[in-house]
């Protein structure tokens, strides 16, 4: 009857009752214990699993209540029905309402009844059994959870961090770069100008030179090349620019293929120096 099979322990001191019981119990398909006392019931317990008792009320030594009371105490997950007269009736009642049974049964009982009630009492045990797992499956996953969000926060401080560093030593080489005489223009990948620097226009035309603005026509060719060339090959590029002016051109990469940045530098280092050399003082001395 049950797809599962189950323990069940039957507790009474008359034997008549507990062949009685096995014969109505047979045919359930699951596994049958007895004992004829509390104590020597408890003993059961101590050899494998008892997903049900029933118990007699009055028994000799430790009545039903008592038995199932240090069955709940014991073992909290078995179902646990009472059996007893009429005559017990209140005393059944009132440990049901204390929680310590799951159901009574009179004596003499209808079988059809207490059949239906041992495949209650079961589904009942099977309804824990298989909430505690989802239970535990819950609080695992939740401490996955819980575990996953501190990673993902930990690497959130991290890379903020990072980004916080990298935007700080961006604008100290941007202000390192405002001090050298050097000529600073940074083009993406799509030949758009993304960066220039003031001193740029002691190196070449900035007329037609402005942010967002395409490198493409603004710029004399030749730079196109050199910017070209170092985005192809993801290699620093360098040539000789103004030969007159003796200004050089250094063109770098930047990693992931998304822009050049191109230096103008004068190559010649009395030129390079010109003019400077009071600017560079007062950063130092600020």
């Amino acid at each position: 009857m049950n797809p599962e099979k189950y323990t069940i322990l039957l507790v009474d001191d008359e034997p008549n009752v507990i062949k009685s019981l096995r014969r109505l119990l047979i045919d359930t398909d699951n596994k049958i214990l007895s004992a004829d006392s509390g104590p020597n019931g408890l003993l059961m317990f101590e050899k494998e699993p008892i997903q049900l008792v029933i118990s007699d009320y009055r028994m000799p030594d430790m009545n039903g209540v008592k038995f199932l009371n240090e069955v709940r105490n014991r073992y909290p997950d078995t179902i646990r029905v009472i059996l007893s007269g009429y005559a017990d009736a209140a005393a059944m009642i009132e440990a049901i309402n204390d929680g310590q049974v799951y159901r009574f049964i009179t004596k003499p009982w209808n079988d059809q009844e207490l059949l239906s009630t041992v495949m209650r009492a079961l589904e009942q045990y099977k309804l824990q059994r298989d909430y505690a797992v989802l239970h535990a499956e819950l609080q695992s996953r939740n401490t996955e959870l819980q575990e996953l969000t501190k990673t993902l926060e930990d690497k959130v401080r991290m890379r903020t961090q990072d980004l916080e560093l990298k935007n700080r030593a961006l604008i100290i080489a941007q202000s390192i770069l405002g001090i050298l005489p050097v000529g600073v223009l940074g083009v993406d990948s799509e030949q758009d100008i993304v960066y220039i620097n003031d001193d740029l226009r002691k190196f070449i035309d900035t007329e037609k030179i402005g942010l967002g603005l395409s490198a493409v026509g603004a710029i004399d060719e030749k730079i196109i090349t050199v910017m070209g060339r170092a985005m192809t090959t993801q290699q620093t590029q360098s040539i000789t620019y103004n030969t007159q002016m003796g200004i050089g051109l250094i063109c770098t990469p930047l990693s992931g293929m998304i822009g050049v940045i191109a230096l103008f530098i004068y190559l010649d280092i009395d030129k390079y120096s010109h003019g400077k050399s009071k600017s560079l003082q007062g950063a130092a001395i600020g």
